[in-house]
């Protein structure tokens, strides 16, 4: 077996701070907006902000980084951006200042994924091809930062009331920039020795596009998860210790797949676990909007994340990384936050907002089983294109 690259813990780090952030503005902004007063329109509507800077800011800062380099300078510009940001909620409470902040702080948000991705992937595919055992090993810090927050989060919450929300946020973002000064400098990091080449070829590829549909369309039904997955439960009576408990058995979940990635990638396609992951989602949505106040079939529902999000996003990244190789990897990751996670989030999260206030909850998470089973058709669609492209030509 190789040396493990250097710097992979430092990578650890970012991603366990940074998704604890994510951990604890999932699920419990929504009900900090609750306590504002924010009708759940407008709770959509903001909380639709983070895909809406999704449409932009990961392209925008992946463009800087492959023309400028520095991508761990340009983590700790994000860093210090989005504290500034967070800082913000201690002080504002109107409709629209509390949007500037979240759309601040996300637009900056949205350099640190991509920009650390391509990064880690870098140093994961130095020696040929992409080390998916190791990027499961690192990313797993990610989803135990994520299960920290929700569970500590929802349980101070609990204890001292949802207006610690900002003073928990805050506290986060202080962590995430300085242990974003931990991250290695040099090697995939250095500036560009000739201009990058253009990224709109591969776009064109009719496998990369159905690729893009597939997991557009089942992170289209997540947004319901992550927008009003919380509403849910509290309209349904449960307390905010429980709310976190049920995210948190989600990200347990999310654990045990990354943790044994590489020998599940390595048995079957990359496509073919997008597809099970969009009939997971379909499966999922559809017994949470069945599930009622059964707890052990919200419990079954948010298992099925370790398919739905685990297997999707690791399936997905070595697909970018397949299709967006060397000086494209920064902008193949900005492309998979902005195609797969910013639009649709934007769609998902106005739509559903309107969903929810004239049909009712349950029904977005009907509609999200639906998206999930167009996720699938799309996977099978991207595979088949795939195939005949890579296929021999006959003599």
């Amino acid at each position: 077996m190789s040396a493990a690259p250097s710097g992979l813990r430092a990578f650890g780090a970012v991603w366990f701070v940074y998704f604890a952030g994510i951990g604890l503005f999932n699920p419990y902004a929504p009900l900090w907006f609750k306590e504002l007063g924010f009708s759940t329109l407008l709770i959509g509507a903001v909380a639709s902000l983070q895909s809406w800077t999704r449409v932009v800011a990961p392209y925008g800062w992946g463009w800087w980084a492959d023309h400028g380099g520095g991508r761990v300078r340009l983590i700790r510009l994000a860093a210090a951006i989005a504290l500034a940001a967070a800082a913000g909620y201690l002080v504002v409470r109107g409709e629209w200042t509390v949007a500037a902040c979240t759309a601040a702080l996300f637009l900056a948000n949205g350099a640190i994924v991509p920009l650390s991705e391509a990064a880690l992937a870098a140093r994961l595919s130095a020696s040929g091809g992409f080390d998916a055992r190791r990027y499961g090993r690192v990313r797993v810090w990610g989803s135990l930062g994520f299960v920290v927050a929700v569970v500590a989060g929802g349980a101070l919450l609990q204890r001292a009331g949802i207006g610690l929300f900002p003073l928990l946020v805050c506290a986060i973002y202080t962590v995430l920039l300085a242990t974003s000064f931990r991250l290695p400098q040099g090697g995939t990091d250095a500036a560009p020795t000739s201009a990058p080449p253009p990224v709109l070829p591969v776009l064109r590829q009719p496998a990369v596009a159905w690729f893009f549909a597939s997991v557009a369309l089942t992170v289209l039904g997540h947004t319901a998860l992550y927008a009003f997955f919380s509403l849910l439960l509290d309209a349904r009576g449960y307390e905010k210790s429980a709310v976190g408990a049920l995210w948190a058995v989600s990200v347990l979940a999310e654990i045990v797949f990354f943790w044994f990635q590489g020998h599940a990638l390595g048995r079957f396609d990359a496509y073919r676990w997008l597809q099970w992951a969009g009939l997971a989602s379909a499966a999922r949505f559809a017994l949470t909007a069945a599930a009622g106040g059964s707890t052990a079939l919200l419990v079954a529902a948010q298992l099925l994340h370790a398919l739905t999000f685990a297997a999707h996003h690791a399936a997905s990244i070595v697909l970018v990384s397949r299709h967006f190789p060397g000086a494209l990897r920064t902008r193949g990751q900005a492309l998979y936050s902005v195609l797969g996670y910013g639009i649709p989030g934007v769609l998902g999260g106005l739509a559903g907002g309107w969903v929810a206030e004239h049909h009712g909850l349950d029904t977005v998470f009907w509609l999200a089983a639906l998206a999930g089973l167009g996720g699938t058709a799309a996977a099978f669609k991207a595979s088949i294109c795939d195939a005949a492209d890579t296929k021999p030509a006959s003599d």
